[in-house]
């Protein structure tokens, strides 16, 4: 599987920010949360793979493409979801603070942590991320009946970081391939890492969020959300088959083959292209 760099444009909906989701306030602010990691995510990424690309340590031709367009797409959705995190902030949530605080955690990651263990982490969280698009995409209801230009994004992200699951893992095994041992024990520390450090980060900013609009003792609105997250639709309880496949020995994120998805994206990148617009 190739990817594709796409040169998108949502132009998201600033007043609809806090009611885009017809499940209410409080799924809408759920989505809006997870946006506050992308941006400074992305670049963490990226910095991860074009570190191990510079230093050589890529030599097929083939997933050095694969590398390119892995960047390329990174960086349209680290752009996107900065546009996404500042009309969050201007509907009266600083998602500003929140992303600068995430900037000073991963930087700190960066000056302790050696490369092989950002990269460990990247996969990490490539793979989470490569799950919750797979949830995403196998479960319309989790956006039925949303706004067109926010069900637009989560989609166009959820079918790139499918078309692009493999590519740092890629990389991964070629800086492991004669040390499999120790490789296996990065992923397996790297993922628990990184699981533990973003739910810790994830629900206390939600949390936060909630509160910020006078959400926070609305019972009904919790239940929804907790409805939709654990049992129906239940995203996160779908995660978790696909989420602890990773710590299986000979793991690769193409043996869940779910290509068939990525059918709808040219359609939909045609009608948000940045030019065309």
């Amino acid at each position: 599987m190739m990817p594709i760099r796409r040169d998108l444009s949502f132009e998201l909906p600033s007043d609809k920010m806090l009611s885009w989701h017809p499940a209410g306030q409080h799924m809408a602010h759920f989505y809006n949360t997870l946006s506050i990691f992308f941006p400074v995510g992305e670049r963490f990424f990226i910095d991860s793979v074009r570190h191990y690309r510079d230093q050589g340590m890529v030599k097929d031709e083939r997933l050095l493409q694969a590398v390119r367009a892995f960047i390329g797409q990174e960086a349209m959705h680290g752009r996107e979801h900065e546009a996404y995190n500042a009309a969050y902030t201007e509907a009266g949530v600083p998602a500003d603070r929140m992303e600068k605080l995430v900037d000073i955690i991963l930087r700190g990651v960066q000056r302790i942590f050696p490369r092989s263990y950002q990269l460990g982490g990247t996969i990490a969280l490539e793979h989470f991320t490569a799950t919750l698009a797979h949830v995403l995409l196998d479960t319309p209801e989790m956006l039925d009946g949303a706004d067109a230009h926010f069900e637009a994004i989560w989609r166009w992200h959820a079918l790139e970081e499918t078309e692009h699951k493999a590519v740092a893992y890629d990389v991964f095994r070629e800086v492991y391939k004669d040390k499999k041992l120790r490789g296996y024990a990065n992923r397996v520390v790297t993922m628990f890492l990184a699981t533990v450090i973003f739910w810790s980060l994830c629900y206390p900013f939600y949390i936060y969020n909630v509160a910020r609009t006078g959400g926070l003792f609305k019972l009904k609105g919790w239940w929804t959300a907790a409805r939709y997250q654990f049992l129906k639709p239940g995203a996160l309880r779908r995660m978790l088959p696909l989420y602890l496949d990773y710590f299986r020995p000979g793991f690769h994120p193409w043996d869940h083959d779910n290509r068939h998805f990525l059918e709808g994206v040219e359609a939909l990148a045609e009608q948000y292209n940045r030019k065309a617009a």
